[in-house]
């Protein structure tokens, strides 16, 4: 039976034109980076490539990218940078954050002294921007504002201007975890008022395990991984070069095919939408969907009882793979932050159904008369 895969905001198939792209560096082209004779400079051009293209394609400049593991250690690196080189005593996050971003500065409130607020959440899913300002405007500390820019589990989305020009406003640093957006929106750093982004290669159909951190050329941080001058003394280690190489490819095939794409896995959301509540009674949804939201996305509540709790156990026997919540933890059952803090009280249960330009109207179909003999 085909697998219906309905879960591409936790990681996506590898775009076969990336694979090719990143072939003869598994073969061939295996030289160290770091070396100077003629096997290294290869790879070491490859590397240099790939930062220019996942430049132009972010609007930045290529000494402002830096290839790391994945957006988790790009976030920590920002984080923690922000206390030990650039002096923050205060951090300003939200409760909806990813927990790469939550679990750090949660530890940095706890061993480094400083001061950790919230941002409140609106019933919609939304930041309360009003309340941003104010925790800003109180402060007497240099600060860090860390918020998402499209949120993993419900696909709200922040505008980056907005907030980043209230951050320079206040004197704010500010750093966006952008790990749902790159790949997925156009981005001009240049104009953009933001200090870091972060990304992630295997959310746009790239390799996993590389992931980018945008540092603005105006500021300067030490690294979180020491031992080696790579990555212009930003973080020590061979480089993962077929990732980074993987990762520019699928940054350039992702900006190339943005406007149809986008269009596409749209109407796929919108049409599944209008499915699940022209058939399933009860059902309702996260967010701020169809307003300032990921067009990948939809956070879908059932009434709760023993059929719907049972779901997403029973669309994996029915080779359909969807998520509670979030992904990055659907092996423990313990309820998701993200609903948590819309307070929906507790007669829900979420799924999250995630989509890309591989999905189909039929695998929708499919997916919403299981649902139909489930419920």
């Amino acid at each position: 039976m085909e697998r219906i895969y309905f879960d591409n905001a936790a990681t996506t198939s590898l775009e076969p034109r990336v694979l090719e792209a990143m072939m003869p560096f598994f073969t061939e082209k295996f030289g160290n980076p770091s070396s100077i004779y003629s096997y290294g400079r290869e790879t070491r051009m490859a590397v240099e490539q790939a930062r220019k293209s996942v430049a132009k394609n972010l609007g930045a400049k290529p000494s402002e990218i830096f290839f790391t593991s994945g957006g988790t250690e790009s976030s920590n690196t920002v984080l923690h940078a922000a206390v030990y080189d650039l002096g923050c005593k205060h951090i300003i996050s939200s409760p909806i954050e990813h927990h790469a971003t939550l679990h750090t500065v949660e530890f940095l409130a706890k061993t480094a002294g400083v001061e950790l607020s919230y941002v409140q959440i609106l019933p919609n899913g939304h930041i309360d921007i009003a309340h941003l300002e104010s925790l800003l405007a109180q402060n007497s500390f240099k600060t860090i504002v860390s918020i998402m820019h499209a949120n993993n589990e419900i696909g709200n989305m922040i505008d980056l201007d907005l907030v980043g020009t209230l951050c320079k406003k206040y004197e704010a640093y500010f750093h966006s975890d952008t790990v749902q957006t790159v790949g997925h929106f156009p981005f001009n750093l240049q104009q953009t008022p933001v200090d870091f982004i972060t990304g992630a290669g295997h959310k746009f159909h790239g390799p996993k395990g590389v992931g980018i951190l945008y540092i603005n050329e105006n500021i300067k941080i030490s690294p979180l991984v020491h031992g080696g001058a790579q990555e212009r003394n930003m973080r020590a280690g061979t480089e993962n070069l077929y990732g980074i190489v993987g990762f520019a490819k699928a940054l350039e095939i992702a900006t190339e095919e943005y406007e149809a794409q986008s269009v596409y896995i749209n109407s796929l959301r919108k049409y599944m939408h209008d499915e699940l509540l022209k058939f399933i009674p009860g059902v309702s949804f996260n967010g701020d969907s169809f307003g300032s939201s990921l067009y990948t996305l939809l956070s879908v509540n059932f009434p709760k009882n023993e059929k719907s709790e049972m779901m997403l156990f029973n669309l994996d026997i029915h080779h359909i793979c969807a998520s509670g919540g979030s992904a990055c933890s659907s092996g423990a059952q313990q309820g998701s932050h993200v609903i948590a803090a819309l307070n929906k009280g507790n007669d829900i249960a979420t799924i999250r159904f995630s989509f890309c330009k591989h999905n189909t109207k039929q695998e929708i179909d499919k997916v919403i008369s299981t649902l139909k003999e489930l419920l």
